[in-house]
């Protein structure tokens, strides 16, 4: 029986921006409307909106309510109910809206107190020294801290030293929306609680993994973002790499709080450096052109509307990126693998691939290896394809078939979004999803040597279509020790 939720203040900093109405606030609805929030739970925004609380339930109820199940009008009434404003302007002079922030929060310094940073890492810890200054970090607090966590390592190192000077390490969660899917959470309990996959999952059996992260979306609106984020920072430091994490890990001796956390630093500690002549050898990176997307012709990367005028970084950054990694363990020994995201690509979907090696001696011509997908997206679920024989006389005819989870048609009840369960854990103050800080430090060390060597290059990204499946070098990365990328893509 699920315990009894308490009181708690969520404040939202960014609470009008994108990921907010997109994401945020859709979340704490569904948490809601499951009775997964307490009667007295507050959510409030802040931000330099000038709202009033009346004003900021409009907005949530224009931007919001079109894009969640509004089946009851009386629990969607009792959500916004929930919701307040205060505006404040970060490093301002006016500091009206600290002082409303601490009246209003005044008389429940008890409760569980999240401060959930939805803006950019520049403004976490001038944020979180306001929050010291105005005396509002209680024993009970918490801070959730949004991607990308710095640029490169000195960086994120510095976020880190400045958060860390307010709040201890054990009241600090930072978030990466891909450890809340389903799918991710199957990972862990096909690995962990079934016996027959532990004594295969190793070198012995497995010829290599392949984690894809495809965007079919580009960049209109926000080049000036991206110019100075890139693939890999975006996408490859955070979401791919704690995949890889997962996929590679060792079983842990607990499911508990820090024990799963521990595994994933042993496996970023122990990913094979990548560095000088090594990266052009091991990596790609790929800009899109003009092209076909979803039947319609799209513009490329230095040409899309709504953004900022095209800059130099604009012609070197990457909006895609692949890699080949080891991990240097006796468990994987000898198996890459091979990262893969990008933007204007074929079709929206995140997997990862396990591909098993040959049987030893086969006795049936047309046999194939072995595969287990794991989709995280768009339709979660898993498959395992085998080998089967096609029905009829004669001689045997063999065919690979898939053994399939689809987790919306096997499980009756909602699949619940990512957010859903990761805000539903910093309420209650459970860290195992979230990454530490030897974690995040961890991944830029590997980073930050791809990343130096590519913006030395001189030249641009290598340019593919819009609409394709990724630059031709990211196809050589992997057919030169002859294998392909998967690609399956809905009929």
């Amino acid at each position: 029986m699920s315990e009894t939720p308490q009181p708690a203040d969520l404040i939202v900093f960014g609470g009008t921006g994108d990921l907010s109405m997109r994401k945020l606030f859709p979340a704490l609805y569904h948490c809601d409307r499951d009775g997964r929030l307490s009667p007295e739970t507050r959510i409030i925004a802040m931000s330099r909106g000038g709202l009033d609380d009346a004003d900021f339930r409009g907005k949530v109820d224009a931007e919001v309510r079109g894009s969640v199940p509004v089946d009851d009008l009386g629990t969607w009434q009792r959500f916004l109910d929930r919701l307040h404003h205060v505006s404040v302007d970060i490093g301002g002079e006016d500091v009206t809206g600290w002082a409303k922030l601490t009246a209003l929060l005044a008389g429940h310094e008890q409760r569980s107190r999240v401060f959930y940073l939805a803006s950019p890492p520049m403004t976490f810890g001038p944020f979180c020294r306001e929050l010291h200054r105005a005396g509002l970090v209680t024993p009970a607090s918490r801070v959730v801290l949004e991607k990308p966590l710095g640029r490169d390592l000195p960086s994120a190192q510095r976020i880190n030293d400045e958060v860390g000077a307010i709040f201890d390490e054990r009241q600090i969660y930072r978030i990466d929306h891909y450890l809340g899917k389903e799918t991710v959470q199957n990972l862990l309990v096909l690995r962990f609680a079934n016996a027959f996959l532990e004594p295969i999952w190793n070198s012995l059996w497995i010829d290599h993994v392949q984690i894809t992260v495809a965007e079919t979306v580009g960049t209109p609106g926000r080049r000036g973002y991206y110019d100075h984020a890139g693939a890999l920072r975006d996408m490859v430091q955070n979401h791919l790499l704690q995949l890889l994490c997962l996929v590679a890990m060792e079983p842990p001796s607990r499911n508990d709080r820090e024990s799963i956390r521990d595994e994933k630093v042993k496996v970023l500690e122990s990913l094979r450096a990548i560095t000088g002549g090594e990266v052009d050898r091991f990596t790609v990176r790929g800009q899109y052109t003009a092209g076909e997307s979803g039947g319609v012709q799209v513009p490329g990367y230095l040409d899309e509307p709504d953004s900022t005028a095209p800059t130099e970084a604009s012609h070197r950054v990457e909006t895609f990126a692949a890699i080949r990694a080891e991990v240097k363990n006796w468990r994987w020994a000898g198996v890459p693998f091979y990262l893969r995201t990008g933007k204007r690509m074929p079709y929206r979907h995140s997997e990862i691939v396990v591909q098993f090696k040959d049987v030893p001696h086969s006795i049936y011509p047309g046999s194939t290896p072995n595969r287990l997908v794991l989709r995280l997206q768009p339709s979660e679920g898993i498959k395992l394809h085998i080998m089967a024989k096609e029905p009829g006389a004669g001689e045997v005819a063999l065919k690979p078939v898939p053994l399939s989870l689809s987790f919306a048609e096997t499980f009756t009840s909602r699949v619940p979004e990512a957010y859903e369960r990761l805000l539903m854990d910093v309420l209650t103050g459970n860290p195992t999803l979230f990454m530490r800080r030897d974690e995040v430090e961890a991944a830029w060390r590997w980073i930050d040597p791809i990343l130096s060597e590519w913006e030395s290059y001189g030249t641009a990204p290598e340019p593919y279509p819009a609409g394709s499946s990724g630059p031709a070098g990211a196809h050589e990365l992997v057919s030169r020790s002859d294998r392909a990328w998967h690609e399956e893509y809905p009929a």
